[in-house]
Formats: C-alpha cells, sequence, structure tokens
C-alpha cells in the first residue's frame, strides 16, 4: 500500500521538480487540512466524500492565491507560498482546537500519518473483507495520474520547458498548471490519509529530485521517480521491521533522504563524485592543451630549443616543477609530445590539437 502511494505521487511530483515548484506540494499537502475541516463542518461525517471534495478545493484555493500574490509582482513564488500556506493550515489547526477536540481530526496524524494503522479501515461490501480501503483509494488515484499524464504527456512537457511555444501553439500553459495542481491535491489528499502530509512531500520532492539526477529524459525520469519511490517505500517498511519501535513514515522518509544523496554522490554524470572527477580531468586536459599551444608557438624558431626543454617550462610556463613533469607525462600517453634529449617535441596530433585551440 505504501508502495503504491508512493508511486502515486512520485509521478506529479516530477512536472513539481522540473517546474522548480517542489514548495507547492508542501503547502498543498498542508492546506488540504482546511477543506477537510470545513467540509465536515457541513456534514459532521468523517466517512463523508465531501471531505475529500474540499480538500481538493482547498488544494486549488491554495495554487489560486499563491498565482495572485505573485503576480501582483510585489513578492517572489517562494515567498507567496510562505504566506499562503502557514495561514490557511493555522486556521485549520485552530477549528480543530475550537470545535473538533473530541473529534477524530488530530493534526499530529495529519503531520506524521501512520501507514501501519491504515490496514485496520476495510472495504467491506455485503460483509465480505475486501482489505485496506486506503490500497483502492491510492490505486484509484494512481490509475488517475497515470492516465492524466499519458494523456496530456506533450501538453505537459511543453508547457514545463518552453511555455512560450505552447501559448503559440494555441493552448494555455495556465490550464495545463491548474489541471496539474489539482491532480496534486488529489493525490496529497488521498495520501496523507495514510502516511500523513510530511511524507507526502517527502514522496512527491525525493524520488523525482533523485530520478532528475540520473536522466535527461522526461520519460526515464518518470519510471525512475516510480521506482525510486517504491523501493524506498518497501525498503523503509523493511527498516522498521529491524526498529521496531520506528516510525513507518518516518523510516520512508528517511529513505528517500539517503536515495538522494546516493544519487547526488554517485550519479554518473551530475553526481558530486563524477562532477569532481570531470572537473580534474579537464584541469589536466586544459594543461596540455597549454603546453601544446606553448610548443607549437616556438617550434621552428630560434628560441625552440631553449623553450621546449624540459628543466625550463616550469619557468616560461609559470607552472610548479613537478605540474609540469605530470603534464608531459600525460601528453605523452595521449601521444601530444615525445621526449627527445631532454625536450619535448610535438607530434601530428600535438600540433592539430594545438591549431584547433588557438582557432577556437
Amino acid at each position: 500500500m505504501t508502495a503504491v502511494t508512493a508511486v502515486a505521487c512520485a509521478l506529479p511530483g516530477v512536472f513539481l521538480v522540473l517546474r522548480r515548484m517542489a514548495m507547492m506540494s508542501d503547502a498543498i499537502s498542508h492546506t488540504v487540512l482546511l477543506g477537510i475541516v470545513l467540509a465536515f463542518f457541513l456534514t459532521h461525517d468523517l466517512r463523508s466524500p465531501w471531505l475529500m471534495g474540499g480538500a481538493v478545493l482547498m488544494g486549488v484555493v491554495t495554487v489560486s492565491l499563491v498565482e495572485l500574490l505573485h503576480r501582483t509582482g510585489r513578492v517572489r513564488e517562494d515567498a507567496a507560498i510562505g504566506l499562503t500556506f502557514p495561514m490557511l493550515f493555522s486556521v485549520a489547526v485552530l477549528l480543530i482546537s475550537l470545535h473538533f477536540s473530541d473529534i477524530h481530526l488530530d493534526t499530529d496524524a495529519v503531520l506524521t500519518g501512520a501507514p501501519e494503522m491504515a490496514i485496520l479501515n476495510s472495504l467491506t461490501i455485503d460483509g465480505r473483507d475486501y482489505g485496506p480501503q486506503a490500497l483502492y483509494v491510492m490505486l484509484g488515484i494512481l490509475v488517475l495520474n497515470v492516465t492524466f499524464i499519458a494523456v496530456f504527456y506533450k501538453e505537459l512537457k511543453l508547457a514545463t520547458f518552453d511555455p512560450g511555444l505552447a501559448t503559440a501553439l494555441g493552448f494555455s500553459p495556465a490550464l495545463v498548471h491548474y489541471g496539474l495542481m489539482t491532480l496534486v491535491s488529489v493525490t496529497a489528499v488521498g495520501a496523507f490519509d495514510v502516511v500523513g502530509s510530511i511524507l507526502v512531500v517527502a514522496l512527491m520532492v525525493g524520488p523525482p529530485a533523485t530520478a532528475y539526477l540520473l536522466t535527461d529524459r522526461l520519460g526515464r525520469m518518470l519510471g525512475l521517480s516510480a521506482a525510486i519511490g517504491a523501493g524506498c517505500a518497501v525498503s523503509g517498511c523493511w527498516l522498521t521491521r529491524a526498529l521496531p519501535s520506528a516510525s513507518v513514515a518516518g523510516a520512508i522518509a528517511t529513505q528517500t533522504g539517503v536515495a538522494f544523496a546516493l544519487a547526488f554522490l554517485l550519479a554518473p554524470q551530475r553526481g558530486l563524485i563524477a562532477m569532481g572527477l570531470r572537473r580534474l580531468r579537464q584541469r589536466w586536459e586544459f594543461a596540455q592543451t597549454m603546453l601544446v599551444i606553448h610548443l607549437f608557438n616556438h617550434e621552428d624558431r630560434p628560441e625552440a630549443e631553449r623553450e621546449s626543454a624540459i628543466a625550463g617550462l616550469h619557468e616560461h610556463l609559470h607552472w610548479p616543477p613537478v605540474f609540469v613533469t605530470r603534464v608531459a607525462r600525460q601528453a605523452e600517453r595521449r601521444e601530444l609530445v615525445v621526449q627527445r634529449d631532454g625536450r619535448l617535441i610535438l607530434t601530428d596530433n600535438g600540433r592539430r590539437l594545438a591549431k584547433q585551440a588557438l582557432v577556437n
């Protein structure tokens, strides 16, 4: 069930991460509580479907208020989110504390969730138990998310990466935006009843952000995000078996952090280690290019013998002697230069590289 929830959260979360709107998931996952409270005022029934409707509507209201504040030009989008969701969430908490202190509307459960307790709320039809009700809710939301993304994939892709072109082609990026935010609201409402609002944010942001470090292709990013989310959910549940007193929601959220940290360090292209090695390689390649340019500029000139002598290169290039020796060795391995009588002589490859570097 937690794996289904993780996949359902991760799919729309990909577009939030790509659109740099990850904070919006935090806002929506908190403000939907006000929609639930207001709907309960009208229905006085915790099982009423109107509670989900009110929550989804409040998610859309949250997005609208953020957009309204942002369009004034007085505040940035992150500041607008920071102003909107604490206010709406605080109103919900205040209403619960004043009117529903004896009703099962627990703000702690909303925040931290209790996935291990969701199995107790079974779907019963004609006296037959069909398993946890939350599982069917999240399966339905997952199908909705997959269907929405599949049907509007091109529109979502274009509105995410090039809103100007989307407008020129005749469809409104704003409409796609509000459709996506409604989908996020529905997902947040269904998920936080199972895992709590904090874990909803972790599952909407963590797996997509991890997948973003691993690939540049949107389709592959969606698949990786879903797989990482499911893996974090399953491994988090396994972790609580080894640590029985640990919170399931906390363990899953921790796993999303671990997955991101591993990708941040070890991703083949964007990982910290790969970037460090690439910068180091570029540094040595640049040094070899400077060496061949120096030799090329003095080749066939009276000072060529003096300028190409290994013993004096550190003075001409203003490099430490040890560094000169290492650069010369690497240039030899690449067949850019050869050593002859204590001098460095350019090869055809070295001359070609020097000419290309000087032209560029």
